[in-house]
């Protein structure tokens, strides 16, 4: 169940940086509410995660999908370049993010 956290905390993440992105854009109530309470959650659940995973585990897994799913929500939604090393190093974030589960 703590992977599940993990996995849920980073998902919360993403929509947390999306939303930073958004209310810079418009200022508008809901992208502020959406803002909070993305990384509310995101906060939340890594929290249940790090009563069974181990603190630095759990935290690389929660950043790498935060990080690398922030960039790839930029390159979709937002029109931030795809170039291939850009992608390759998302790739990379990624791997080891499945490489730190698969060893913990």
């Amino acid at each position: 169940m703590a992977w599940l956290y993990v996995v849920l905390a980073g998902m919360f993440e993403m929509i947390g940086v999306t939303m930073i992105n958004k209310w810079h854009q418009d200022r508008s109530s809901i992208s502020l509410i959406m803002l909070l309470t993305g990384f509310a959650a995101s906060f939340f659940f890594l929290s249940l995660a790090m009563k069974t995973l181990p603190m630095g585990t759990a935290y690389a897994i929660w950043t790498g999908i935060g990080a690398s799913g922030g960039a790839i929500l930029g390159m979709v939604q937002y029109g931030e370049s795809k170039d291939r090393r850009r992608i390759f190093f998302i790739g990379l974030i990624l791997a080891t993010a499945i490489g730190l589960k698969l060893v913990s």
